[in-house]
């Protein structure tokens, strides 16, 4: 039976863009992809600037990944509500992306290869 998600390394260097800011940059991101769905990247926590980031109240179950935090990015020009989630607790099949941001693209966030 194959796997619903694989991650493995992301190849190259990923960076996050949010209201003109680089909120994150990483050689050592993970490439999430669950079914049929897009991939996602995920970035070490140690390589975001967390300092853009506040803590949300929201929160969202995935019967694969486990419970999602999530946080708002705050820019100078606004702020990105929810548009950052981490799998504190992750399920054991992806515990790798324990300790790992993944950012929600949207007009104004970019992630992308660099």
């Amino acid at each position: 039976m194959q796997k619903h998600i694989t991650v493995r390394p992301a190849a190259g260097t990923w960076v996050v863009r949010a209201g003109g800011a680089v909120i994150a940059e990483s050689s050592n991101a993970l490439e999430l992809t669950e079914g049929d769905m897009p991939f996602v990247i995920y970035f070490p926590r140690s390589d975001v600037a967390m300092a853009f980031l506040d803590v949300s109240d929201h929160k969202t179950t995935c019967p694969h990944k486990g419970e999602a935090s999530y946080f708002d990015i705050v820019s100078k020009s606004m702020t990105y509500s929810n548009a950052v989630w981490s799998y504190e607790n992750p399920n054991e099949d992806v515990a790798e992306i324990k300790d790992h941001l993944a950012f929600w693209v949207q007009d104004g966030v970019q992630v992308e290869r660099i």
